[in-house]
């Protein structure tokens, strides 16, 4: 298992954040927001700077985070009806260029992983809309054999496919090398799916990428938030224990969210930097 994060969650300044990813031996770059860009707006010259910045400090990118199909499933305006991060709203049409785009930055990075949705949720999932959402998926695998990527599709929880048992579901449907799954347990508990070891035995045949952040139940007056990596309850000893058992040898990538009371988002990524340390390690 190799340490990885997705840089903007300790900073927007893409040099920062690898700099401080170095201080936790974290050499695995995921790839979503530079300088204020998304990965899928960045210019030629700032991926000349980020492959500069990334080639400096012998780090390589584990996957490319990218916005594909935060959309709505078949409409052709773009909208925001969940976190974009950085990148504009794009409608259904406008998403095979954004894909092939991606795949150009894919080979640029020198990395085959690019991240993807599964559009907006509006409303339960019903056997029509999974036939919807596996027939969108023709095209982009079509793209992704061409290009020899991989989507790797993420159960998020404001989209249609949350849990890690939906998400294996569209996988095992779509029986594609070129489909498999980045495993998200803290979108799985907001999905409300037990994600050790419920979520994780679902989607451990198609297991591509691991995403990891920590995240608690509704308590007094508190929310369900997001927490440190190991103060909250999702089971990662267990998950990280199971990995190991099972050969996993992708990347673990922090994608924190946590940030601390009247602190930073790098206060709060160092904070989960250095518990996802001590837990791969000791797995």
């Amino acid at each position: 298992m190799k340490l990885s994060l997705i840089t903007d969650e300790i900073s927007k300044e893409f040099e920062h954040a690898l700099d401080v990813m170095l201080e936790y031996d974290a050499r695995g770059a995921e790839l979503r927001g530079l300088w204020g860009a998304n990965i899928g707006d960045l210019t030629s010259e700032q991926v000349k700077r980020a492959k500069a910045a990334l080639a400096d400090r012998g780090m390589v990118v584990s996957a490319l985070s990218s916005p594909f199909y935060k959309c709505d499933l078949m409409e052709e305006q773009g909208s925001e009806k969940g976190p974009l991060h950085l990148a504009k709203a794009r409608g259904y049409g406008e998403q095979m260029e954004l894909l092939k785009r991606l795949c150009g930055l894919a080979h640029a990075f020198d990395t085959r992983l690019i991240r993807v949705f599964t559009f907006w949720r509006k409303g339960p999932l019903t056997p029509e809309l999974e036939r919807q959402v596996a027939d969108a998926f023709a095209e982009p695998l079509r793209i992704a054999e061409q290009e020899d990527v991989v989507l790797a599709i993420e159960n998020e929880h404001a989209c249609f496919y949350g849990t890690g048992e939906e998400t294996a579901r569209l996988v095992a449907e779509l029986n594609s090398p070129y489909a498999q799954i980045c495993w998200d347990p803290g979108n799985a508990y907001f999905a409300g799916e037990s994600p050790f070891p419920q979520g994780y035995v679902a989607v451990k045949p198609h297991l591509a990428h691991f995403h990891v952040k920590d995240a608690a139940a509704p308590s007094g007056d508190l929310p369900m938030r997001w927490t440190v990596v190991g103060e909250g309850d999702i089971d990662y000893a267990g998950n990280f224990a199971a990995l190991k058992t099972d050969g996993y040898k992708g990347y673990i990538s922090l994608e924190t969210h946590y940030v601390p009371p009247s602190g930073s988002t790098e206060e709060g990524s160092r904070a989960c930097l250095s518990a996802l340390r001590d837990f791969v390690h000791n797995a």
